[in-house]
């Protein structure tokens, strides 16, 4: 293929993905609406994508822009002038590493255990199933979403490695109760994490205009290790995040080292060995582009778009909000005239993408909002389309699943399943034809139905079983591009 033609079909592929700009997509991506930042972001990608950080001495200038962004982190959370830290690929792998190193900083016990609200990112038992921690879930209030700090407080026993806390959890949007939880843990010799992958680059600037936003940072004394986002609310490419310790000695089991092999000593502050230094080069220059100036313009631009999302929700005849937001995120439940797996596909065909939440514990389905400052300037055009979004959900009815289908799937082992017993079910579902050819249809709100009303254990099930046919390749000549999928 010469250039062009590549040129064209990476465009055909990628013609179907949602807009990563522009603030139409209110999930997986954050906009900051900078033009000049977003430009000067890809030349560092390019710049630096064939760079590597396996070896900081073969390039030195990853080392050095790593620990600006650690230092200017560690400036922003109150880190003590012995906070270190790490960047890692995503908020995923910032958690990961504080349970592995929770874990490996107590070899003395058998049984080490992780004490988190059920609100805490899913991260949390990817980590806990990685590593061998057994998750100790802890409900939070019904009402606000917030963590119960003397629930958490009565989970804690010789086993618990690591108790984390959200700034803010993501389905709700809202910050636990940092310092009272830090306390607990500390009092009971236990290392506390701070999830702030996504406010960590915003509670700081709305704490300078508002003093009473709640407490979540190094200055709260028990917090150990807190982790951060940039490709967040840092407005840089995917992936970058940080993963700051209070102090060496905290970060030291975290590290790794093998000599064991004919081959170069490992060495690795991180999961990952190669990491390309392109998003780490972008983060760097996009973070000193935006400066301190422009970050807290953005924060209060996205304080002042969520008020007004919730501000129009509250007159709305259909809709409400769960909890009370604390930064840019925001849950949407409905009442019983109004599907949100609706809503979120009548969107969807205006336009806007929403995220659906399937119900959980006391908590509905809810319609979840990330809101960048990019989206800020379009929320008139979004209220309209929502408008008109509720208004064609209400009119179509709720989608619900067949009650006899909700009463086989509440009894159904997914471990007594066979690959054609998957196949009937995923088709059942909608995931499938029944040949196995996975399938997906444009609107979701019959999918999400289902799995709403699957147990937790079936729904993971049917999704690992839906996401391993999908990503089987298909072997025909010129790849997906040249099918036309």
């Amino acid at each position: 293929m010469t250039p062009d033609e590549v040129r064209q079909q990476l465009a055909a592929v990628r013609a179907h993905d949602l807009p990563t700009h522009g603030g139409r997509t209110l999930a997986y991506v954050y906009d900051s609406g900078l033009a000049e930042a977003d430009a000067l972001g890809r030349e560092a990608l390019a710049a630096f994508g064939g760079t590597n950080g396996l070896d900081p001495t073969a390039f030195p200038s990853l080392l050095a822009m790593e620990q600006d962004l650690v230092g200017l982190a560690a400036d922003l959370l109150d880190g003590p002038p012995e906070t270190v830290g790490s960047v890692t690929s995503g908020g995923t792998e910032s958690l990961l590493l504080a349970v592995q190193t929770a874990r490996d900083s107590r070899p003395d016990v058998e049984r080490p255990a992780l004490v988190m609200p059920s609100s805490a990112h899913a991260s949390f038992h990817k980590a806990a199933h990685y590593f061998g921690v057994r998750p100790v879930l802890v409900d939070v209030d019904p009402v606000t979403g917030r963590a119960v700090a003397s629930a958490m407080a009565e989970a804690i026993d010789a086993d618990t490695v690591l108790v984390v806390a959200s700034a803010p959890s993501y389905p709700h949007g809202v910050v636990d109760p940092v310092t009272e939880i830090a306390t607990h843990a500390q009092a009971a010799g236990v290392r506390c994490h701070v999830d702030a992958c996504i406010g960590g680059w915003l509670l700081p600037y709305l704490r300078r205009d508002d003093p009473g936003v709640p407490a979540y940072s190094f200055l709260v004394p028990g917090v150990t290790s807190i982790s951060v986002d940039l490709h967040k609310y840092g407005y840089t490419p995917k992936g970058v995040s940080l993963l700051l310790h209070r102090s060496p000695e905290l970060r030291r089991p975290q590290l790794f080292a093998s000599a064991a092999w004919p081959g170069y000593t490992m060495l690795n502050t991180t999961t990952q060995s190669t990491r390309s230094g392109g998003p780490l080069a972008a983060a760097w220059a996009i973070t000193r582009l935006i400066g301190d100036d422009g970050y807290l313009a953005l924060a209060r631009e996205v304080r002042d778009g969520l008020a007004t999302l919730v501000a129009a929700v509250g007159v709305s005849a259909h809709l409400r909000v769960v909890g009370r937001p604390d930064t840019s995120l925001l849950a949407l439940a409905a009442d019983d005239a109004l599907d949100v797996f609706t809503l979120a596909d009548e969107l969807l065909a205006r336009g806007w993408y929403a995220q659906p939440q399937l119900s959980s514990g006391p908590f509905p389905a809810t319609l979840h909002l990330s809101v960048s400052a990019a989206t800020v300037p379009r929320l008139p055009e979004f209220l309209t389309a929502l408008d008109a979004a509720v208004d064609a959900a209400v009119a179509a009815g709720p989608t619900t699943a067949d009650p006899g289908l909700a009463a086989v799937l509440a009894e159904l082992d997914p471990a007594s399943l066979d690959d054609a017993g998957f196949d009937q079910l995923l088709a059942m579902a909608g995931l499938s034809d029944g040949s196995g050819a996975p399938a997906l249809p444009t609107r979701m709100a019959a999918v999400n139905a289902v799995l709403d009303v699957a147990p937790t254990a079936l729904r993971e099930a049917l999704l690992v079983g839906y996401l391993d046919r999908v990503s089987r390749p298909v072997r025909a000549a010129g790849g997906v591009a040249s099918s036309g999928s």
